[in-house]
Protein backbone atom coordinates (compact mmCIF):
# COMPACT_ATOMS: atom_id res chain seq x y z
CA UNK A 1 0.00 0.00 0.00
CA UNK A 2 1.84 3.21 -1.07
CA UNK A 3 1.80 6.26 1.38
CA UNK A 4 -1.06 8.44 0.25
CA UNK A 5 -3.48 5.06 0.32
CA UNK A 6 -2.13 4.42 3.75
CA UNK A 7 -2.96 7.45 5.26
CA UNK A 8 -6.05 8.21 3.67
CA UNK A 9 -7.50 4.34 3.97
CA UNK A 10 -5.70 2.44 6.74
CA UNK A 11 -7.53 1.49 9.90
CA UNK A 12 -6.70 4.58 12.33
CA UNK A 13 -5.53 2.37 14.99
CA UNK A 14 -3.22 0.46 13.44
CA UNK A 15 -1.93 3.27 11.90
CA UNK A 16 -1.35 5.51 14.82
CA UNK A 17 0.53 2.21 16.15
CA UNK A 18 2.71 1.61 13.19
CA UNK A 19 3.51 5.93 13.27
CA UNK A 20 3.14 6.74 17.04
CA UNK A 21 5.58 4.25 18.47
CA UNK A 22 8.60 4.33 16.59
CA UNK A 23 7.89 8.03 17.30
CA UNK A 24 7.72 7.48 20.98
CA UNK A 25 10.52 5.14 20.99
CA UNK A 26 12.97 7.54 19.12
CA UNK A 27 11.77 10.77 21.70
CA UNK A 28 12.23 8.39 24.81
CA UNK A 29 15.73 7.45 23.10
CA UNK A 30 16.26 10.97 22.83
CA UNK A 31 15.13 12.24 26.59
CA UNK A 32 17.88 9.86 27.64
CA UNK A 33 20.93 11.48 26.50
CA UNK A 34 20.44 13.65 28.89
CA UNK A 35 19.50 11.79 31.57
CA UNK A 36 22.28 9.55 31.25
CA UNK A 37 24.92 12.42 31.72
CA UNK A 38 22.99 13.13 34.61
CA UNK A 39 23.07 9.75 36.27
CA UNK A 40 26.36 9.32 35.68
CA UNK A 41 27.29 12.67 36.85
CA UNK A 42 25.32 12.85 39.69
CA UNK A 43 27.18 9.35 40.81
CA UNK A 44 30.36 10.08 39.69
CA UNK A 45 31.17 13.66 40.07
CA UNK A 46 29.53 14.76 42.31
CA UNK A 47 25.57 16.65 43.13
CA UNK A 48 26.58 20.26 41.78
CA UNK A 49 27.79 18.41 38.80
CA UNK A 50 23.99 17.27 38.47
CA UNK A 51 23.20 20.86 39.31
CA UNK A 52 25.67 22.42 36.42
CA UNK A 53 23.22 19.89 33.99
CA UNK A 54 20.70 21.25 35.43
CA UNK A 55 21.59 24.65 34.23
CA UNK A 56 22.79 24.21 31.16
CA UNK A 57 19.55 22.29 30.21
CA UNK A 58 17.30 25.52 29.18
CA UNK A 59 19.82 26.12 26.84
CA UNK A 60 19.93 23.06 25.15
CA UNK A 61 16.30 23.30 25.07
CA UNK A 62 16.49 26.37 23.51
CA UNK A 63 18.35 24.65 20.79
CA UNK A 64 15.93 22.14 20.08
CA UNK A 65 13.41 24.33 20.11
CA UNK A 66 15.06 25.77 17.00
CA UNK A 67 14.89 22.42 15.50
CA UNK A 68 11.23 22.11 16.11
CA UNK A 69 10.66 25.12 15.01
CA UNK A 70 11.69 24.33 11.54
CA UNK A 71 11.71 20.22 11.60
CA UNK A 72 8.07 20.43 12.98
CA UNK A 73 7.02 23.12 11.34
CA UNK A 74 8.48 22.29 7.76
CA UNK A 75 7.15 18.48 8.42
CA UNK A 76 3.16 19.45 9.23
CA UNK A 77 3.41 21.23 5.73
CA UNK A 78 5.05 18.34 3.85
CA UNK A 79 2.33 16.26 5.25
CA UNK A 80 -0.57 18.80 4.02
CA UNK A 81 0.96 19.11 0.44
CA UNK A 82 1.44 15.39 0.19
CA UNK A 83 -2.36 15.02 1.24
CA UNK A 84 -3.22 17.58 -1.26
CA UNK A 85 -1.24 15.97 -3.86
CA UNK A 86 1.63 18.67 -4.50
CA UNK A 87 4.74 16.47 -4.53
CA UNK A 88 7.40 19.01 -5.81
CA UNK A 89 6.13 21.84 -3.33
CA UNK A 90 7.04 19.17 -0.67
CA UNK A 91 10.40 18.70 -1.92
CA UNK A 92 10.95 22.46 -2.12
CA UNK A 93 9.71 22.87 1.81
CA UNK A 94 12.20 19.88 2.76
CA UNK A 95 15.12 21.87 0.96
CA UNK A 96 14.53 24.99 2.25
CA UNK A 97 14.41 23.52 5.95
CA UNK A 98 17.34 21.61 5.99
CA UNK A 99 19.36 24.83 4.98
CA UNK A 100 17.52 26.90 7.74
CA UNK A 101 18.24 24.11 10.27
CA UNK A 102 22.23 24.55 9.62
CA UNK A 103 22.20 28.75 9.19
CA UNK A 104 20.24 28.50 12.79
CA UNK A 105 22.12 25.86 14.57
CA UNK A 106 25.53 27.71 13.23
CA UNK A 107 24.35 30.96 14.63
CA UNK A 108 23.70 29.90 18.01
CA UNK A 109 26.56 28.06 18.56
CA UNK A 110 28.91 30.86 17.48
CA UNK A 111 26.44 33.33 19.74
CA UNK A 112 26.47 30.95 22.84
CA UNK A 113 30.66 30.35 22.65
CA UNK A 114 31.33 34.02 22.21
CA UNK A 115 28.85 34.74 25.54
CA UNK A 116 28.98 31.48 27.63
CA UNK A 117 29.72 32.89 30.98
CA UNK A 118 26.67 35.50 31.04
CA UNK A 119 24.63 33.38 29.55
CA UNK A 120 25.05 30.96 32.16
CA UNK A 121 24.93 33.68 35.09
CA UNK A 122 21.18 34.68 33.61
CA UNK A 123 19.93 31.34 33.29
CA UNK A 124 20.69 30.82 37.23
CA UNK A 125 24.43 29.62 37.48
CA UNK A 126 25.49 29.99 41.25
CA UNK A 127 29.13 30.37 41.83
CA UNK A 128 29.17 27.02 42.85
CA UNK A 129 27.59 25.66 39.80
CA UNK A 130 29.01 27.23 37.56
CA UNK A 131 32.34 26.00 36.45
CA UNK A 132 30.73 22.41 35.82
CA UNK A 133 27.97 23.95 33.46
CA UNK A 134 30.44 25.89 31.39
CA UNK A 135 32.47 22.88 31.16
CA UNK A 136 29.38 21.13 29.76
CA UNK A 137 27.69 23.23 27.57
CA UNK A 138 30.71 24.70 26.14
CA UNK A 139 31.24 21.44 24.43
CA UNK A 140 27.69 20.94 23.31
CA UNK A 141 27.38 24.08 22.00
CA UNK A 142 30.09 22.83 19.40
CA UNK A 143 27.62 20.04 18.08
CA UNK A 144 24.39 22.28 18.09
CA UNK A 145 24.64 21.93 13.77
CA UNK A 146 24.40 17.92 14.49
CA UNK A 147 21.76 18.41 17.40
CA UNK A 148 19.66 20.31 14.47
CA UNK A 149 20.03 18.36 11.78
CA UNK A 150 19.50 14.96 13.82
CA UNK A 151 16.33 16.12 15.77
CA UNK A 152 15.00 18.11 13.31
CA UNK A 153 15.64 16.44 9.88
CA UNK A 154 14.20 13.00 11.78
CA UNK A 155 10.64 14.72 11.29
CA UNK A 156 11.12 14.73 7.68
CA UNK A 157 11.90 10.91 7.49
CA UNK A 158 8.66 10.76 9.27
CA UNK A 159 6.83 12.35 6.98
CA UNK A 160 8.17 10.43 4.35
CA UNK A 161 6.93 7.66 5.38
CA UNK A 162 9.72 5.69 7.21
CA UNK A 163 8.99 6.07 10.51
CA UNK A 164 11.19 2.55 11.44
CA UNK A 165 13.92 4.90 10.42
CA UNK A 166 13.23 7.50 12.25
CA UNK A 167 13.27 5.64 15.33
CA UNK A 168 16.86 3.87 14.25
CA UNK A 169 18.02 7.68 14.10
CA UNK A 170 17.51 8.32 17.67
CA UNK A 171 18.52 4.67 19.18
CA UNK A 172 21.55 5.29 17.17
CA UNK A 173 22.25 8.31 19.14
CA UNK A 174 21.36 7.40 22.32
CA UNK A 175 22.72 3.74 23.19
CA UNK A 176 25.99 4.95 21.62
CA UNK A 177 25.88 8.04 24.18
CA UNK A 178 25.32 5.22 27.23
CA UNK A 179 28.38 3.34 26.44
CA UNK A 180 30.62 6.61 25.79
CA UNK A 181 29.34 7.94 28.79
CA UNK A 182 30.94 5.94 31.03
CA UNK A 183 33.82 4.92 28.78
CA UNK A 184 34.67 8.95 29.03
CA UNK A 185 33.53 9.62 32.56
CA UNK A 186 34.38 6.66 34.48
CA UNK A 187 37.51 5.27 32.32
CA UNK A 188 39.22 8.42 30.99
CA UNK A 189 38.21 9.82 34.05
CA UNK A 190 37.46 13.34 32.25
CA UNK A 191 34.02 13.90 34.48
CA UNK A 192 31.45 16.31 32.95
CA UNK A 193 33.35 17.15 30.13
CA UNK A 194 33.46 13.42 29.29
CA UNK A 195 29.33 13.54 29.38
CA UNK A 196 29.48 16.37 26.92
CA UNK A 197 31.51 14.63 24.58
CA UNK A 198 29.82 11.22 24.12
CA UNK A 199 26.42 14.00 23.47
CA UNK A 200 28.00 15.52 20.81
CA UNK A 201 29.62 12.27 19.33
CA UNK A 202 26.28 10.77 19.55
CA UNK A 203 24.42 13.55 18.07
CA UNK A 204 27.09 13.65 14.95
CA UNK A 205 26.39 9.76 13.80
CA UNK A 206 22.68 10.85 14.54
CA UNK A 207 23.43 13.50 11.69
CA UNK A 208 24.96 11.69 9.85
CA UNK A 209 22.37 8.86 9.62
CA UNK A 210 19.66 11.09 8.70
CA UNK A 211 22.20 12.73 5.92
CA UNK A 212 22.73 9.18 4.32
CA UNK A 213 19.14 8.47 4.49
CA UNK A 214 18.15 11.40 2.14
CA UNK A 215 21.44 11.76 0.07
CA UNK A 216 21.45 7.81 -0.60
CA UNK A 217 18.47 7.39 -2.37
CA UNK A 218 16.73 5.58 0.57
CA UNK A 219 13.89 8.35 0.25
CA UNK A 220 10.96 8.87 -1.82
CA UNK A 221 11.47 12.99 -1.36
CA UNK A 222 14.33 13.89 -3.15
CA UNK A 223 17.13 16.99 -1.71
CA UNK A 224 17.50 18.65 -5.08
CA UNK A 225 20.16 21.33 -4.97
CA UNK A 226 18.01 23.57 -6.80
CA UNK A 227 15.61 23.58 -3.39
CA UNK A 228 18.02 24.88 -1.36
CA UNK A 229 18.09 28.16 -1.99
CA UNK A 230 15.48 30.12 0.51
CA UNK A 231 12.29 31.12 -0.31
CA UNK A 232 10.51 33.87 1.65
CA UNK A 233 6.78 32.33 1.46
CA UNK A 234 8.28 29.01 2.39
CA UNK A 235 9.69 29.95 5.25
CA UNK A 236 7.48 32.32 6.46
CA UNK A 237 5.37 29.31 6.20
CA UNK A 238 7.62 27.04 7.85
CA UNK A 239 8.16 29.67 10.78
CA UNK A 240 4.40 29.98 11.36
CA UNK A 241 3.48 26.29 11.40
CA UNK A 242 6.34 25.47 13.36
CA UNK A 243 5.99 28.76 15.68
CA UNK A 244 4.04 27.05 18.28
CA UNK A 245 6.20 24.15 19.33
CA UNK A 246 9.35 26.55 19.27
CA UNK A 247 7.11 28.91 21.83
CA UNK A 248 6.76 25.76 23.81
CA UNK A 249 10.17 25.11 24.03
CA UNK A 250 11.46 28.28 24.27
CA UNK A 251 9.23 28.82 27.14
CA UNK A 252 10.39 25.65 28.87
CA UNK A 253 13.15 26.79 29.04
CA UNK A 254 12.81 30.27 30.63
CA UNK A 255 10.80 28.45 32.90
CA UNK A 256 13.36 26.23 34.06
CA UNK A 257 15.35 29.33 34.19
CA UNK A 258 13.13 30.91 36.65
CA UNK A 259 12.26 27.43 38.61
CA UNK A 260 15.96 27.11 39.03
CA UNK A 261 16.39 30.89 40.15
CA UNK A 262 13.33 30.23 42.91
CA UNK A 263 14.69 26.82 44.21
CA UNK A 264 18.33 28.46 44.66
CA UNK A 265 16.40 31.09 47.02
CA UNK A 266 13.64 28.65 48.50
CA UNK A 267 16.25 25.72 48.71
CA UNK A 268 19.89 26.28 47.95
CA UNK A 269 21.95 24.64 45.48
CA UNK A 270 21.17 21.40 46.39
CA UNK A 271 16.98 21.82 45.20
CA UNK A 272 18.14 22.37 41.40
CA UNK A 273 20.13 19.39 41.80
CA UNK A 274 17.04 17.69 43.08
CA UNK A 275 14.95 19.51 40.05
CA UNK A 276 17.18 18.00 37.89
CA UNK A 277 16.34 14.66 38.89
CA UNK A 278 12.87 15.49 38.80
CA UNK A 279 12.89 17.13 35.63
CA UNK A 280 14.43 13.91 34.29
CA UNK A 281 11.51 12.13 34.86
CA UNK A 282 9.11 14.45 33.44
CA UNK A 283 11.11 14.48 30.30
CA UNK A 284 10.71 10.47 30.23
CA UNK A 285 6.80 10.63 30.86
CA UNK A 286 6.55 13.69 28.45
CA UNK A 287 8.36 12.29 25.26
CA UNK A 288 6.04 8.99 24.49
CA UNK A 289 3.58 12.12 24.65
CA UNK A 290 5.47 14.36 21.89
CA UNK A 291 5.92 10.81 20.11
CA UNK A 292 2.06 10.24 19.91
CA UNK A 293 1.64 13.71 18.69
CA UNK A 294 4.82 12.84 16.39
CA UNK A 295 3.12 9.89 15.15
CA UNK A 296 -0.52 11.42 14.49
CA UNK A 297 0.64 14.53 12.93
CA UNK A 298 0.93 13.11 9.15
CA UNK A 299 -2.30 11.27 9.88
CA UNK A 300 -4.43 14.23 10.80
CA UNK A 301 -2.60 16.59 8.43
CA UNK A 302 -3.16 14.07 5.43
CA UNK A 303 -6.82 13.64 6.06
CA UNK A 304 -7.29 17.25 7.18
CA UNK A 305 -5.92 18.50 3.79
CA UNK A 306 -7.97 15.14 1.87
CA UNK A 307 -11.34 16.40 3.71
CA UNK A 308 -11.14 12.87 5.63
CA UNK A 309 -12.77 14.98 8.91
CA UNK A 310 -14.57 11.58 10.14
CA UNK A 311 -10.61 10.02 10.06
CA UNK A 312 -9.35 13.41 11.92
CA UNK A 313 -11.04 12.78 14.49
CA UNK A 314 -10.92 9.63 14.93
CA UNK A 315 -7.30 9.93 14.87
CA UNK A 316 -7.11 12.39 16.95
CA UNK A 317 -9.29 11.16 20.17
CA UNK A 318 -7.24 7.81 20.05
CA UNK A 319 -4.02 9.84 20.52
CA UNK A 320 -5.69 11.75 23.86
CA UNK A 321 -6.59 8.33 24.88
CA UNK A 322 -3.15 6.76 24.78
CA UNK A 323 -1.28 9.74 25.90
CA UNK A 324 -3.99 9.98 29.16
CA UNK A 325 -3.08 6.05 29.49
CA UNK A 326 1.09 7.05 29.56
CA UNK A 327 0.38 9.60 32.28
CA UNK A 328 -1.81 8.08 34.47
CA UNK A 329 0.83 4.95 34.31
CA UNK A 330 3.58 8.06 35.35
CA UNK A 331 1.50 9.50 37.94
CA UNK A 332 1.54 5.98 39.53
CA UNK A 333 5.02 4.94 39.55
CA UNK A 334 5.86 8.53 40.65
CA UNK A 335 3.41 8.46 43.88
CA UNK A 336 4.77 5.03 44.88
CA UNK A 337 8.46 5.17 43.89
CA UNK A 338 9.79 8.76 44.76
CA UNK A 339 12.95 8.44 47.03
CA UNK A 340 13.86 5.59 44.44
CA UNK A 341 13.88 7.39 41.27
CA UNK A 342 15.63 10.05 42.62
CA UNK A 343 18.12 8.08 44.38
CA UNK A 344 19.45 6.82 41.30
CA UNK A 345 21.04 10.27 40.44
CA UNK A 346 23.00 10.37 43.45
CA UNK A 347 21.60 7.77 46.64
CA UNK A 348 25.05 8.49 48.74
CA UNK A 349 23.52 12.34 49.61
CA UNK A 350 20.27 11.85 51.56
CA UNK A 351 19.39 15.34 51.57
CA UNK A 352 18.97 15.19 47.66
CA UNK A 353 16.97 12.55 48.07
CA UNK A 354 14.58 14.02 50.57
CA UNK A 355 14.23 17.11 48.84
CA UNK A 356 13.77 15.75 45.75
CA UNK A 357 11.11 13.32 46.51
CA UNK A 358 9.11 15.59 48.29
CA UNK A 359 8.70 17.51 45.11
CA UNK A 360 8.46 15.09 42.69
CA UNK A 361 5.12 13.88 45.04
CA UNK A 362 3.73 17.54 44.35
CA UNK A 363 4.75 18.30 41.18
CA UNK A 364 3.39 15.31 39.25
CA UNK A 365 0.23 16.04 41.27
CA UNK A 366 -2.08 16.94 37.72
CA UNK A 367 0.35 14.45 35.73
CA UNK A 368 -3.18 12.69 34.44
CA UNK A 369 -4.03 16.10 32.70
CA UNK A 370 -0.90 16.64 30.96
CA UNK A 371 -1.56 14.24 27.83
CA UNK A 372 -4.63 15.66 26.70
CA UNK A 373 -3.56 18.90 27.11
CA UNK A 374 -0.32 18.33 25.16
CA UNK A 375 -2.02 16.48 22.37
CA UNK A 376 -4.53 19.09 22.00
CA UNK A 377 -2.25 21.86 21.31
CA UNK A 378 -0.84 19.95 18.47
CA UNK A 379 -4.01 19.24 17.19
CA UNK A 380 -4.46 22.62 16.28
CA UNK A 381 -0.85 22.67 14.66
CA UNK A 382 -1.30 19.92 12.20
CA UNK A 383 -4.59 21.00 11.16
CA UNK A 384 -2.34 24.40 10.12
CA UNK A 385 -3.83 26.35 12.95
CA UNK A 386 -0.93 28.23 14.47
CA UNK A 387 -2.76 30.81 16.83
CA UNK A 388 -4.95 28.28 18.59
CA UNK A 389 -1.85 25.82 18.90
CA UNK A 390 0.34 28.44 20.25
CA UNK A 391 -2.02 30.39 22.89
CA UNK A 392 -2.91 26.77 24.47
CA UNK A 393 0.33 25.54 24.00
CA UNK A 394 1.79 28.52 26.25
CA UNK A 395 -1.33 28.73 28.52
CA UNK A 396 0.51 26.13 30.73
CA UNK A 397 4.39 26.90 29.61
CA UNK A 398 4.02 30.44 30.22
CA UNK A 399 0.69 32.50 31.01
CA UNK A 400 -0.61 30.01 34.10
CA UNK A 401 3.03 28.86 34.99
CA UNK A 402 4.70 31.96 35.47
CA UNK A 403 2.51 33.97 37.70
CA UNK A 404 2.37 30.57 39.82
CA UNK A 405 5.82 30.48 40.38
CA UNK A 406 5.90 34.06 41.42
CA UNK A 407 3.66 34.20 43.95
CA UNK A 408 3.18 30.20 45.31
CA UNK A 409 6.71 30.46 46.91
CA UNK A 410 5.86 33.56 48.74
CA UNK A 411 3.59 31.88 51.13
CA UNK A 412 4.97 28.02 50.66
CA UNK A 413 8.32 28.61 50.20
CA UNK A 414 10.37 25.84 48.44
CA UNK A 415 7.13 23.39 48.40
CA UNK A 416 5.59 26.49 46.52
CA UNK A 417 7.58 26.36 43.57
CA UNK A 418 6.65 22.51 43.29
CA UNK A 419 3.07 23.40 43.65
CA UNK A 420 3.66 25.93 40.40
CA UNK A 421 3.93 23.14 37.83
CA UNK A 422 0.35 21.42 38.61
CA UNK A 423 -1.18 24.49 39.45
CA UNK A 424 -0.58 26.10 35.79
CA UNK A 425 -1.91 22.07 34.42
CA UNK A 426 -4.85 22.58 36.01
CA UNK A 427 -6.26 25.85 34.58
CA UNK A 428 -4.78 25.33 31.02
CA UNK A 429 -6.77 22.12 30.71
CA UNK A 430 -9.71 23.48 31.47
CA UNK A 431 -8.91 26.07 28.74
CA UNK A 432 -7.56 23.60 26.32
CA UNK A 433 -10.93 21.57 26.99
CA UNK A 434 -12.90 24.77 25.71
CA UNK A 435 -10.95 25.29 22.78
CA UNK A 436 -11.35 21.43 21.93
CA UNK A 437 -14.97 20.98 22.33
CA UNK A 438 -15.86 23.93 19.62
CA UNK A 439 -13.21 22.69 17.28
CA UNK A 440 -14.78 18.76 17.37
CA UNK A 441 -18.35 20.38 16.80
CA UNK A 442 -16.73 22.31 13.79
CA UNK A 443 -15.22 19.17 12.86
CA UNK A 444 -18.36 16.99 13.02
CA UNK A 445 -19.98 19.63 10.56
CA UNK A 446 -17.19 19.95 7.99
CA UNK A 447 -17.59 16.09 7.91
CA UNK A 448 -21.52 16.66 6.94
CA UNK A 449 -20.94 18.75 4.54
CA UNK A 450 -18.25 16.79 2.82
CA UNK A 451 -20.79 13.62 2.67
Amino acid sequence: MDRAKLLGEEKIGKLLLKFSIPAIVGMVVNAIYNIVDRIFIGNFVDSLGLGGITIAFPIMIIIMAFGMLIGIGATSLISIRLGEGKREEAELILGNAMVLLIIISLTLSIFGLIFLDPILKLFGASPQILPYAKEYLSIILLGAVFQSIGFGMNNFIRADGSPKMAMATMLIGAILNTILDPIFIIVFNMGIKGAALATIISQAVSAAWVLNYFFSGKSSLVVKKENWKLKPHIVKNILAIGSAPFAMQVAASGITTLLNRSLITYGGDLAVSAYGAINSFSTILLMPIFGINQGSQPIIGYNYGAKNYDRVKKAFLLAITAATTITIIGFVVTRMFPSQLVALFNSKDKELVNIGANGMKIFFTMLPLIGFQIVSSNYFQATGKPKQAMLLSLSRQVLMLIPAILILPRFFDLNGVWMAGPTADFFSSLLTGTFILIELKKLQKLHLENQ
